[in-house]
């Protein structure tokens, strides 16, 4: 194989802002690699929260260059993939976002050399012709009441919200979005909250129809989880509790579900592993994204069929995009049926 990377600097539609920070432009590094007059797409994503750059996913790709460009696909066979994402390990083993786009853009092009989509080849028994029957939530940024309520108008008609909390306002937030939509809401407090806080708002946004919360607490507080669990009925979900494989097992107990994000986790591979695990321990389980472009969006669309929960509207909240071919339309996702990730680069 050949690999190739490409730096694109992408404006967002309008700052955004979580409990951490916020962010008005997305870089990406996408990875071309390519074998046989076919080429595999992946994408990896500077990202301020878990501090990674351009500049260190470039530094960490190329020191994985000798790896990947030794590897041989093998159309008959996807056991190779496994193989490349461990070896892989050795120089990416603390670089996810970067193994992550290796691997994704692996998948794509095994999927292209064989013809397939890859959510074809992950789930052969999922209905031909439809869209996923998981629909995607629309996030909207930690912000006043008001100005979250002005996102909201611009992004109407989706069928999910996903509010991001964890600042002075949110009980505020979610009545003023709950008193304009009656549809389903989900709150993510990315660490932001107290055990005390936890409890209080669980309680109020049950009663405001919200679904579930993700991430309450800072990760690792197990002790404060419990708490949680056993004092609310709200779903509880795990995001910075379960970045890879080896952290479900211990989610099980103190979450309901897991979200799964790719570059998290280091791939579609590690992703498909992390699924099995949550169903052998009853978990369920959410596909998310960060800001990504639909490179991104397609590789983790492609476990659509696999999953209880979706939230891919990071390609939505860009001014400009990379790719086509996978869409998120007022949260229906339209998985592509042409081979691979079924995208086309623009």
């Amino acid at each position: 194989m050949r690999m190739h990377l490409h730096h694109r600097r992408l404006p967002l539609r309008r700052p955004f802002r979580i409990a951490h920070g916020t962010t008005t432009t997305y870089e990406a590094i996408l990875v071309e690699l390519s074998h046989d007059g076919e080429s595999g797409w992946g994408e990896a994503g500077a990202n301020e929260y878990y501090g990674v750059t351009h500049v260190g996913l470039e530094a960490a790709l190329e020191s994985a260059r000798p790896i990947v460009e030794a590897f041989p696909p093998d159309s008959s066979d996807s056991s190779w993939l496994d193989r490349l994402w461990e070896d892989c390990g050795s120089v990416l083993g603390a670089y996810p976002f970067a193994r992550s786009a290796v691997d994704c853009a692996a998948w794509d092009l095994h999927g292209r050399m064989v013809g397939v989509p890859l959510w074809r080849l992950f789930a052969p028994e999922a209905p031909a012709g439809e869209p996923a029957r998981v629909h995607s939530s629309y996030t909207l940024g930690l912000d006043r009441p008001e100005i979250v309520l002005a996102k909201l108008a611009e992004m109407p008609g989706w069928p999910i919200y996903k509010l991001k909390l964890g600042g002075d306002d949110d009980l505020a937030i979610v009545r003023a979005v709950r008193g304009v939509t009656d549809v389903p809401l989900r709150v993510d407090a990315n660490c932001g909250w107290s055990v005390a806080t936890a409890l209080a708002m669980a309680d109020e946004l049950t009663r405001l129809g919200v679904e579930l919360i993700e991430q309450p607490l800072p990760a690792g507080d197990r002790a404060g989880m419990m708490q949680v669990r056993a004092g609310s009925q709200i779903l509880l979900f795990a995001d910075e509790d379960c970045v890879g494989p080896a952290d479900v097992a211990a989610c099980a107990g103190l979450f309901d579900g897991v979200n799964i994000k790719l570059v998290k986790c280091g791939g579609l591979t590690p992703a498909r592993r992390m699924i099995a695990a949550a169903r052998a321990r009853g978990l369920s389980v959410m596909i998310g994204c960060m800001t990504e472009s639909t490179v991104g969006i397609a590789a983790a669309a492609q476990l659509l069929p696999l999953v209880d929960v979706a939230d891919l509207d990071g390609a939505v909240l860009l001014a400009a995009d990379t790719a086509t071919g996978v869409a998120v339309d007022r949260g229906v996702v339209k998985l592509a049926h042409e081979p691979g990730l079924g995208i086309r680069l623009r």
